[in-house]
């Protein structure tokens, strides 16, 4: 099959031949239709995850049809048109019996803990716990950008903010998983302030219904009357995560989503202002597979519309170059020509 590689971390990223994978007992090997550039690519590129090992194949964010299926698989067919969260789950661990997959303790990742979707085949496990079936009327491209970005902002604005109508919602960092926690706060009732540097990112966010799009985010208390209610680091910086906290108003809700890993510095959290104001701080890590039917739900009826936020598709051939230029242009941009 066709991959992209790369064999140092921050080095050549190229295309070339390699095998194509099998299928574990209990996995699938799914011939990719879609696969989405994200942010967490660029930094499994840069080595800041120690899951990769090289070389290495990226990608996490894809929608594919089942090519070949394991012994042990009961659920699916070759055939099926199907995406997957970026967090597979083992389905037998204590968090998975409390129905939270994504953080299972045993779970696997494509393009982080084996080779990923930016390829013409992926291998996936545990398929009966992580598989999704695609709605005939949802394209490859639309649900690959479901895979990280857009379900991990819904879950972190409606599972783990638990946004409520009328409340202030701010967004630190308007890229796909920022963008993409705006359009499911507008449609939860919130009023979002988004914050980035881009005025191109702002653009989108405001075409997507955010009230106010600042630049800095020492704006948001007055804006807001206030301070925040909800406040989320969707970028993943030391600067964006304390933005994120000092922007909240007593008893406000700071979910963190972006990553933040070691090798790029520790935010300096205000644990004063924690608990001066009673702020609340949550993680939100990606979203179970089992709870991808209420976002498919409002898909279907016209309510979310993931489709707005994919701005780019590309050929593999050009994927090495949009994951080096991760951030630099607004929207999510998905690998559909293999």
């Amino acid at each position: 099959m066709r991959a992209l590689l790369f064999d140092t971390f921050g080095g050549p990223l190229t295309v070339r031949e390699v095998p194509a994978p099998d299928p574990a007992p209990g996995g699938v090997v799914v011939r990719v239709g879609a696969s989405g550039v994200c942010r967490s690519d660029w930094h499994a590129w840069q080595g800041h995850d120690p899951d990769v090992v090289l070389p290495h194949v990226p990608g996490h964010e894809l929608a594919g049809t089942v090519a070949a299926v394991g012994a042990d698989v009961r659920r699916w067919r070759g055939g099926d048109r199907v995406t997957v969260p970026f967090v597979n789950a083992c389905g037998r661990c204590a968090q998975c019996a409390a129905g939270e997959h994504q953080v299972c303790t045993r779970q696997t990742q494509p393009g982080f803990t084996h080779w990923g979707s930016m390829a013409e085949y992926v291998a996936l496990d545990a398929a009966d716990v992580n598989l999704v079936a695609l709605p005939d009327g949802l394209d490859a491209a639309t649900a690959a950008s479901l895979g990280c970005r857009f379900t991990t902002a819904f879950r972190a604005v409606v599972q783990v903010a638990r946004v409520q109508p009328g409340e202030w919602l701010a967004v630190h960092g308007c890229g796909g998983v920022g963008l993409s926690a705006v359009q499911v706060a507008v449609v939860a009732g919130a009023r979002v302030v988004a914050v980035d540097v881009s005025p191109a990112a702002l653009r989108l966010a405001a075409d997507l219904g955010a009230e106010h799009t600042v630049a800095d985010p020492a704006a948001i208390p007055e804006l807001t009357a206030g301070g925040a209610h909800v406040s989320l680091d969707a970028l993943g910086a030391a600067v964006t995560c304390e933005n994120s906290i000092r922007c909240l108003r007593p008893r406000g809700r700071h979910v963190q989503v972006g990553l933040l890993p070691p090798a790029q510095g520790r935010p300096a959290v205000p644990m004063d202002l924690v608990v001066a104001r009673e702020l609340q701080v949550r993680g939100s890590h990606g979203m179970a597979a089992h709870s991808y039917p209420a976002v498919l739900g409002l898909i279907a009826a016209g309510r979310l519309r993931p489709q707005a936020l994919v701005t780019r598709e590309l050929a593999l051939d050009e994927a090495g170059a949009a994951i080096a230029a991760v951030g630099r242009e607004p929207g999510i941009a998905v690998v559909t020509r293999f």
